[in-house]
C-alpha cells in the first residue's frame, strides 16, 4: 500500500511538472507564467499561498515577484531583508527550509497576514532557493497541511519544490535574454528611424516629430514634379523654408527661385512686380520691366500670402497657371511661362471662397498638392531641437560660448503655447544669447511672455518664496550637472556647505544619481 501510494504520488508530480512546464515554456511575461505555475501548485499538489520572491536589485530587498492567494496589500507588506525571516534566511544560505508548524517558529514572521489564525491547523512552510547559476537570487515557498503531520511527503515535497526552482530559474533567464534581445531590436529599430530621418530631412529645416516627417514624406512625394504646391499653416511654421527646400532640392535647382510676398504690396504695384510693364504703361513707368515671373524662367516662383491679393490679380494669374502665358502691363504680347509655382497662405482659403473674397477657379488650380505645416504647439518634441540649434547658431554669431540650455529654461519653452510658432522660439533664443553672460540659458534669460505663461500662472506673480525656490532649484541641478551629481563638489561650487546642499536636494526631491554621467 506504501508503495502505492508513492507510485501514485510520483504519478502526480509528474502531472504538475508537465503542465507547470508547458506554461512556462509557452510565455514571454515571467510574472504571467509564475501566476500559472503557483495556481497549478494549488489545484494540483494542494499547496496554498505560493509564493515566488525575488531580490530588488536596486534595493537590496526581498520583494514577492508573484503570490497565491494573498492580497495586493499583502504582497506590499511583504518584503524582507536578506537573512530576515525563513524566506531572508533561505537566501542568505542557499539552502532550503521546512518549517513543520509555522505557529511555533519564532523566524516565522507572517508579514503577508493571509494566513487568518495560524495556530488553528498544523500548517507547515517549504522554502526554496531559485538559483542562477551559483548565485541566489530569490525564493519558492508554499504552505501546505499534512494530515498526518510532516512525514516523508514533506521531503518529497521539497524535492518536487527544487526541480521547479530551478525550472523557473531557467525560464527568468530565457525570459531575461529575449526580452534583452527585444529591447536591442527595438534600440537599433529606433536608430534605423532616426537615421531615415536624418536622411529623410530636407536642407536646413529642423524636426523630428510625427507630424515633420509627414511633411518631410509630402516633400519627397512632390520634389521633383512640376505640380502647383500650396502650403498652408499659420505665420512662423516655416512654409517659406520649405519652398527654399522644395526648390534646392528639386531638378530646377539651379535655375532661379523668386520670392514674392503679396500682402507687402498695393495692387497695381503687385500687377507690374508680378508680370512687369512696358515704358509708359501708367504713370511713372520710365522704362521696360521684367515682372517676376520672367525672372524665375525654367525655375521656381514662390508667392507668398496668397491669399492677400485682390480680385483682379487673381483673374490674371489664374489665366498665368492655367495657359502658362502672360501679359505685360501696356503690352498685347503673350509670354510663355515655365515656371514651377509654390503658394503659400495662413488664411483659411475655403472661408474665402464662401465669402467671395477668393476666386474658386483659382482654388482648385493652386490646391492641386497642399502641404500642411503644422504648429510648434502640435510639435513639441521639436521645441527643444529648434531651441539648440538657434543657441548654437546665434552663440557663433555673437561670439559667445553657450552650451547648453537649463532645465527650468527646458520646461518653461516646452510648455509654453508659442502663438508665433518657430518664428517667435528663434526671437525667444537670440534674446536669451545676448542677454546671457554664462555658458548656459537660464529660465530668467527668456522674455517675460515665457515667464508669466500658463506653467506659473496657478502662482502668483508676487510670489518671493516660490520665484526663490525654484531659482535655488535650477541653481542646484546646474551644479549637480557640472560636477557629475558629486554633492561635495556641488557644494563647494555653490560656494556653501554640503549640509545645506543636502537639506536643499531633499526639500527640492532632487535625485542627484540623475545627474551622474
Amino acid at each position: 500500500m506504501p508503495e502505492h501510494n508513492n507510485i501514485e504520488t510520483q504519478l502526480q508530480d509528474l502531472a504538475a511538472l508537465y503542465e507547470i512546464t508547458k506554461n512556462l515554456a509557452s510565455s514571454l511575461e515571467l510574472r504571467d507564467c509564475l501566476e500559472k505555475t503557483m495556481e497549478t501548485l494549488a489545484t494540483m499538489k494542494d499547496m496554498e499561498n505560493g509564493t515566488v520572491t525575488i531580490v530588488n536589485p536596486n534595493t537590496g530587498k526581498l520583494e514577492i515577484e508573484v503570490a497565491y492567494g494573498v492580497s495586493s496589500e499583502g504582497k506590499e507588506r511583504g518584503k524582507y531583508q536578506i537573512g530576515e525571516g525563513i524566506t531572508g534566511r533561505v537566501v542568505a544560505t542557499g539552502e532550503p527550509i521546512i518549517v513543520p508548524h509555522i505557529a511555533e517558529e519564532p523566524l516565522f514572521l507572517n508579514r503577508t497576514k493571509s494566513r487568518g489564525n495560524i495556530q488553528e491547523h498544523k500548517r507547515s512552510f517549504l522554502c526554496v532557493p531559485i538559483k542562477n547559476g551559483k548565485q541566489v537570487i530569490g525564493a519558492l515557498s508554499i504552505d501546505r497541511i499534512y494530515a498526518d503531520g510532516i512525514s516523508q511527503q514533506a521531503n518529497t515535497d521539497l524535492q518536487f519544490l527544487t526541480v521547479l526552482s530551478g525550472l523557473i530559474a531557467q525560464t527568468a533567464t530565457r525570459i531575461q535574454k529575449v526580452n534583452q534581445e527585444k529591447d536591442e531590436l527595438q534600440s537599433e529599430n529606433q536608430k534605423l528611424k532616426r537615421e531615415l530621418s536624418e536622411k529623410n530631412r530636407i536642407n536646413d529645416i529642423i524636426g523630428n516629430s510625427s507630424r515633420m516627417q509627414d511633411v518631410y514624406d509630402m516633400m519627397h512625394r512632390i520634389v521633383d514634379s512640376n505640380a502647383t504646391v500650396l502650403l498652408r499653416g499659420e505665420s512662423g511654421t516655416g512654409k517659406t523654408l520649405v519652398a527654399k527646400a522644395l526648390h534646392y532640392n528639386s531638378k530646377h535647382k539651379n535655375s532661379p527661385f523668386i520670392v514674392v510676398n503679396c500682402s507687402a504690396l498695393p495692387e497695381t504695384l503687385l500687377e507690374s512686380e508680378l508680370f512687369g510693364h512696358e515704358k509708359d504703361a501708367f504713370i511713372g513707368a520710365t522704362e521696360d520691366k521684367i515682372g517676376r515671373f520672367a525672372q524665375a524662367e525654367g525655375g521656381t516662383l514662390f508667392l507668398d500670402e496668397i491669399g492677400e491679393i485682390s480680385q483682379s490679380v487673381q483673374t490674371k494669374l489664374l489665366h498665368v497657371v492655367q495657359e502658362r502665358t502672360f501679359q505685360r502691363l501696356g503690352s498685347n504680347k503673350l509670354i510663355d511661362c515655365d515656371v514651377r509655382l509654390i503658394a503659400a497662405t495662413n488664411k483659411d482659403l475655403e472661408k474665402a471662397v464662401a465669402d467671395k473674397q477668393f476666386r474658386e477657379d483659382l482654388y482648385y488650380r493652386l490646391n492641386v498638392f497642399p502641404i500642411y505645416m503644422p504648429p510648434l504647439r502640435e510639435r513639441r518634441t521639436d521645441i527643444l531641437l529648434l531651441a539648440e540649434f538657434f543657441m548654437e547658431k546665434f552663440s557663433r554669431e555673437n561670439k559667445k560660448e553657450i552650451r547648453r540650455i537649463s532645465t527650468s529654461a527646458i520646461d518653461m519653452l516646452m510648455q509654453y503655447h508659442w502663438p508665433g510658432n518657430i518664428r517667435e522660439l528663434q526671437n525667444c533664443m537670440e534674446r536669451a544669447v545676448i542677454i546671457c553672460d554664462d555658458d548656459t540659458i537660464k529660465g530668467i534669460h527668456l522674455p517675460p511672455t515665457l515667464q508669466t505663461s500658463d506653467i506659473s500662472s496657478s502662482a502668483s506673480s508676487t510670489s518671493l518664496s516660490t520665484t526663490v525656490e525654484n531659482f535655488e532649484k535650477e541653481l542646484i541641478i546646474e551644479g549637480l550637472k557640472k560636477n557629475n551629481g558629486n554633492q561635495t563638489k556641488t557644494a563647494k561650487y555653490l560656494d556653501t556647505s554640503l549640509r545645506i546642499i543636502n537639506y536643499k536636494i531633499h526639500q527640492y526631491n532632487i535625485d542627484p544619481k540623475k545627474y551622474k554621467v
